[in-house]
């Protein structure tokens, strides 16, 4: 590579008071100077020892700053010669790709990649079923990150217990205790990466492809994706304010012999309502008298006020694998979920989740353990769900004002399911072209049935854009059908 002139040492000086430490402050200005002076690959930057002097640092300082570089891809260290600027590729230096197009059939992979990184804007953040960060306790995580650095030590260092960390395992049971469900920490207790992962695990176990699973319509698209992808085959059972449509799951039941049910039961995704006693006993007896397991999904279920009716408290764990997890009330980086089931049941799903991928993460089971043992979760649940109620009855409100109907209002949770009164896939096309994220009734069918149904998540209240890009596009389809 030829070597060009040096990069000049003076033009920073340290800023002692400043929040961002002087290594911080060091390599954003060098990595400043590189890109808009435009610096030819190759150029050599100071020596350590010179630039340390004209900064007025220490040569630690300038090394860390360095390395800093290197590892961002701006610099590159030849032993005995210094740093030099390193020639980077065209495609690294083009900018982001535009916001993509929304297809003429939307579809889930569409949705999901659209959710992680596409740039679309309002509705975004909650849409995958995030509370924004400023509704969560960012300090009290934090507090118990920083809490776990400092006791863990070593133990970050290695694997962690195939069924997960105990402490979390204990505190888990406490608290599904206090809920009326039987559960003993090592015979009924699995950690998870998160509540897809138990769901996955349970599916990889109990489904091979050609099998018949039921889901509820509408339900979760997420697993209905996994579930196509698995080969199995998948009937839609209707879903109503008191739970399942029961004739139609006994007749489906009779018919396809599935070995699963799959159902959201207290606070139901995307509608918000939650399984009555009634239902929940009729779908046991469906399941006893057709021999299926129940998969019970309670991700949302701490936002029912009071003590929800749950499938694993009545069944004791005879059918049903309970899968929830604290990523939607903590932080979604915290990627730790847990299976409660049949002692053979965890016995078999932690066989199968050392040979997918080990062990889960314990340095995120000892962060969730902390703010549970320290006694702050209950509250900090409490506060949660009171502005979710509030923001979600202020978003039924306003969306009624625009023209949409709730035959069902939602009775909690952070989703409302509307009918904008025509083609809901057509409308999200238009709002995609928006920068807006919304999601269409269809995607929640695990049929792809068209819908005039929008799902909205109730973070979206203070979204001024958002609020008036809706009104803009009721405005253009009263027009359009006025005209028609």
């Amino acid at each position: 590579m030829t070597v060009h002139a040096a990069m000049p040492a003076a033009g920073w000086q340290p800023v002692r008071e400043a929040d961002a430490t002087l290594v911080s402050q060091l390599t954003d200005d060098l990595a400043r100077r590189i890109d808009d002076q435009g610096l030819r690959p190759g150029t050599r930057l100071p020596s350590i020892r010179k630039m340390a002097q004209q900064a007025g640092v220490s040569r630690f300082t300038v090394v860390e700053a360095y390395d800093r570089l290197v590892a961002r891809g701006l610099l590159q260290s030849r032993r005995g010669a210094g740093f030099f600027v390193k020639a980077r590729s065209r495609q690294a230096l083009q900018p982001a790709a535009a916001v993509p197009q929304a297809p003429a059939r939307i579809d889930h992979a569409w949705l999901l990649r659209s959710l992680f990184g596409s740039g679309l804007s309002s509705g975004t953040p909650s849409s995958m079923g995030l509370l924004p960060t400023d509704w969560l306790d960012p300090e009290m995580v934090a507090a118990a990150v920083r809490a776990v650095g400092r006791s863990a030590r070593a133990n970050l260092l290695a694997y962690g217990h195939p069924q997960g960390y105990e402490p979390l395992r204990q505190q888990i049971a406490a608290l599904l205790q206090e809920r009326g469900l039987l559960v003993h920490p090592e015979r009924n207790l699995l950690t998870t990466n998160g509540v897809t992962h138990g769901l996955d695990l349970v599916v990889r176990h109990f489904v091979q492809p050609g099998d018949t699973v039921l889901v509820e319509d509408p339900g979760w698209f997420v697993i209905f994706g996994r579930l196509a992808s698995m080969g199995a085959r998948l009937i839609g059972v209707p879903r109503g304010p008191q739970g399942p449509d029961i004739a139609w799951l006994e007749k489906a039941a009779a018919q396809h012999k599935p070995k699963l049910f799959i159902i959201n039961s207290a606070v139901h995704n995307p509608t918000g309502h939650t399984l009555s006693a009634g239902a929940a006993y009729d779908v046991l007896r469906v399941a006893e008298r057709h021999d299926f397991r129940v998969v019970e999904d309670v991700t949302y279920g701490e936002l029912h006020p009071g003590r929800a009716i749950t499938l694993g408290e009545l069944d004791r764990f005879k059918r049903v694998i309970m899968v929830g997890g604290f990523s939607k009330m903590l932080a979604a980086s915290l990627r730790v979920g847990y299976v409660a089931a049949d002692p053979d049941i965890v016995q078999q799903l932690t066989d199968l989740k050392l040979l997918a991928g080990l062990t889960s993460g314990e340095v995120g089971e000892r962060v969730v353990h902390r703010v549970l043992m320290q006694g702050q979760y209950r509250r900090h649940v409490e506060r949660v769900r009171q502005r979710v109620d509030e923001a979600r009855e202020r978003c039924v409100k306003a969306l009624i004002k625009l023209g949409f109907a709730m035959p069902h209002e939602p009775y909690a949770g952070i989703f409302i399911l509307a009918d904008c009164g025509r083609d809901s896939e057509a409308v999200a096309r238009e709002a995609a072209g928006r920068g807006m994220l919304l999601v269409p009734g269809t995607l929640f069918s695990p049929s792809q049935t068209p819908s005039t149904l929008l799902r909205f998540a109730v973070s979206m209240v203070d979204d001024a854009k958002a609020w008036r890009d809706l009104a803009v596009l009721q405005r253009e389809h009263a027009g359009m059908a006025a005209r028609s």
